[in-house]
């Protein structure tokens, strides 16, 4: 059984998916990728998971690093998994490049070489957004390349880290 709780954050309404211990999923309503919950698969529930969640969220909405992490079980690839589990070390207020991630999974793989644009793809289907944070996943040149929830979502996120954005531009 799969269950799902809604949080209303500054940025507009989040659903989070969870199998009833772990969270699945965490997206904005209309981002990309977020699962469609009212199709009947989901039931709506206040877990355990749901609460230490949205006491995350309420944290980090009011500009300050939480300092846990709910329990989180991402689904995906075992690559994809590897570079989620790399954007969690990515500090509050910092941010990281594709060029970087890819160079960590080369040298903890012990491989040549690996696409950037592999990493874009595990970056870009992060089921668990924010808590594992792509948004601080930058193009090397600065340019602030795809978020799932939209560009503007990850300025606003980036803006409430504090990062410094007058290395960072956007083309629209």
């Amino acid at each position: 059984m799969k269950y799902y709780y809604k949080y209303k954050s500054p940025l507009g309404k989040m659903i989070m998916i969870s199998d009833g211990d772990f969270l699945e999923e965490l997206a904005f309503e209309d981002e990309k990728y977020s699962s469609p919950v009212e199709n009947g698969d989901y039931t709506e529930k206040n877990l355990d998971v749901f609460h230490s969640t949205s006491k995350w969220l309420d944290v980090y909405f009011c500009g300050q690093d939480p300092g846990f992490t709910p329990e989180i079980n991402p689904r995906g690839s075992n690559f994809r998994k590897a570079v989620w589990k790399l954007l969690l070390k990515i500090p509050y207020g910092e941010t990281s490049t594709y060029k970087k991630i890819a160079e960590e999974i080369i040298h903890i793989n012990n491989i040549k070489s690996m696409s950037y644009q592999a990493v874009g793809g595990a970056v870009a289907h992060n089921p668990i957004s924010i808590i594992i944070p792509c948004h601080r996943v930058v193009g090397t040149s600065g340019n602030l390349t795809g978020y799932a929830g939209g560009i503007d979502k990850k300025i606003s996120l980036l803006k409430l880290e504090k990062v410094n954005m007058d290395n960072f531009f956007h083309n629209k």
